[in-house]
């Protein structure tokens, strides 16, 4: 009995889940476009038990305008990747991060126009 309660503690993740260098470098990439535009100026990282949350700011003190998701839970079910707005709005949900973060380079195609 102590043995089987001992693998099912082993199991949970005790550390924070983190983005990974490479999914890092595809929000940076869109990141530095949209700071050059004029569009962006801060960035948070928070690394939390059950989700990692990257919050991009227009201006240092003010709320996070998107948010963008990676749960590992929801990895087979909706998609481990979710772009949201700043009043809670989920703007896309993937697995693959490159076409979650789609929405905001069409956004900013238009801004450029």
């Amino acid at each position: 009995m102590l043995q089987n309660a001992n693998q099912s503690t082993a199991r949970k993740n005790p550390f924070p889940t983190h983005f990974h260098r490479t999914e890092l470098a595809v929000i940076m990439s869109l990141y530095g476009r949209m700071v050059a535009a004029g569009e962006w100026r801060d960035y948070g990282i928070s690394p939390l038990k059950d989700v990692a949350i990257f919050s991009i700011f227009r201006r240092t003190a003010e709320y996070p305008i998107y948010r963008i998701e990676k749960r590992p839970k929801l990895a087979n079910k909706q998609g481990l990747y979710a772009l949201i707005t700043m009043d809670g709005r989920i703007l896309k949900r993937g697995h693959d991060l490159k076409a979650v973060l789609r929405v905001l380079e069409k956004k900013m195609i238009r801004l450029v126009d």
